[in-house]
């Protein structure tokens, strides 16, 4: 869902959108991860919100060691290969056009050991969620994707069928807009909802959410 058109201001560092590359230090390894931006736009380059939440989970503050994630609207894959060089078994997700590229980067930065625990798969979010068993997953991680108001009820449907009543969602974006508190605000009617870390240099915020119980709703 990441193929979408994107509201840019006259933005400092878009410049580095356009480069081939991007290149990143993460769990011991040197990722460098292509960008196309001509051919694909929003999907195919690194947004500060990939790299705040790879940071996050470089720090070590999710356990990935034997967990089962999912990354939605990956783009260029950046989260869902830095969770599985920490040792998370990653299902990478994205609409059918940005498969291929996604995978090429997939395969270009993960170690012939590693790549056997990852998959890459299709997912526009709420359709065809058959093909993922209800709460799935362990962790489901996501980065710059609440930004199209029009996506909204699509992706709570998708986050609600992939979580089961253990599984911790991990959200990065910026709040540029109203419509971005939003979704937190639709989020937090069925999912308890608290923001785990900020960062002030790129202004990304990362929320962490978990199904609320029956209980919590009585």
């Amino acid at each position: 869902m990441a193929l979408v058109p994107y509201e840019e201001s006259a933005a400092i560092g878009l410049q580095k959108l356009h480069k081939p590359f991007a290149t990143f230090s993460f769990a011991n390894h040197t990722i460098q991860i292509r960008q196309d931006w001509r051919q694909l736009g929003v999907a195919a380059v690194v947004w500060d919100a990939a790299v705040v939440l790879s940071m996050y989970l470089d720090m070590g503050a999710v356990e990935l060691r034997g967990c089962s994630a999912v990354e939605l609207g990956a783009g260029t894959g950046l989260v869902g290969i830095v969770a599985a060089l920490l040792g998370a078994q990653v299902t990478i997700t994205d609409r059918k056009v940005a498969l291929e590229f996604l995978k090429s980067n997939v395969e270009a930065n993960l170690p012939p050991h590693i790549q056997p625990k990852v998959v890459v798969k299709e997912l526009t979010w709420g359709q065809n969620l058959e093909s993922f068993s209800p709460g799935e997953f362990d962790l489901i991680l996501g980065a710059d994707v609440i930004y199209l108001e029009d996506t909204f009820t699509d992706l709570l449907q998708t986050l609600g069928h992939l979580c089961s009543n253990n599984s911790v969602i991990l959200l990065a974006c910026r709040i540029r807009y109203e419509r971005d508190s939003n979704f937190l605000t639709m989020l937090e009617r069925q999912f308890t909802v608290s923001e785990v870390h900020y960062d002030p240099e790129k202004d990304v915020h990362i929320y962490k959410a978990q199904k609320r119980n029956q209980r919590e709703d009585l």
